[in-house]
């Protein structure tokens, strides 16, 4: 699993990595350039950025939009208010905040609160859904729930026929999803299996289908 780490502080940047690095492959910038390169160039299971950040474009802000394109999480990380941080995303919501100082047992919580959703997922698609309970949602589009401990970590299961489309709101809060057969279209971009990918809860996001696929879709913990 892979985390990207944004911090223009060298000396915090290098701590946090070192930290992170025990759980999960990190790759870290230190400029608005450097992680958009990253961001072009792979797929991380979380990105972790600082608010304020040298370079080109507005900062985390300019992060948090490349990686809300390409569905994967966002955390940031500032030492300011809720409210000014908010203020300063709108209409873009983060995915977590992380408020400076931080102890380092609060920053390594909310990591592996991310990862483990990635690997709930593939630990969970290893059980393929039983033949009955698929209730139909819209046309081509049939989904089955199957409820957990907690309501956000329902297992929800979706097929799609073949040039099936669907609007992906079935989750409150945010949640993660994996392609376990054939290839999913969200806002343009083809998710083909296996692939992961991280929805907001910010707006129901536009799914379609070419030749038919099978997603298992879980809840964020918390």
């Amino acid at each position: 699993m892979k985390v990207l780490l944004v911090e223009d502080d060298a000396s915090l940047r290098e701590g946090m990595s070192d930290i992170i690095s025990e759980v999960a492959e990190v790759r870290s910038a230190g400029l608005v350039d450097s992680a958009l390169v990253a961001l072009r160039q792979e797929r991380f299971e979380l990105v972790l950025t600082d608010l304020h950040i040298a370079g080109t474009g507005q900062g985390g802000r300019s992060i948090l939009e490349a990686a809300r394109r390409q569905l994967q999480p966002v955390v940031i990380v500032s030492a300011a208010t809720e409210e000014d941080i908010q203020r300063a995303l709108r209409p873009l919501e983060p995915d977590a905040i992380l408020a400076k100082p931080f102890q380092l047992e609060e920053m390594m919580a909310l990591v592996e609160r991310f990862l483990a959703l990635r690997g709930d997922l593939e630990r969970l698609s290893q059980e393929r859904p039983p033949e009955s309970g698929w209730v139909q949602e819209a046309a081509g589009v049939h989904v089955q729930r199957q409820p957990e401990a907690t309501p956000e970590q329902a297992r929800t299961w979706i097929r799609m026929e073949p040039g099936a489309s669907y609007a992906w709101s079935h989750h409150r809060g945010r949640a993660g999803a994996l392609v376990v057969e054939g290839a999913l279209e969200v806002d343009g971009e083809r998710q083909p299996v296996p692939h992961y990918l991280f929805l907001s809860a910010s707006q129901p996001q536009a799914a379609r289908t070419e030749k038919g696929c099978l997603v298992l879709s879980l809840g964020l913990k918390g």
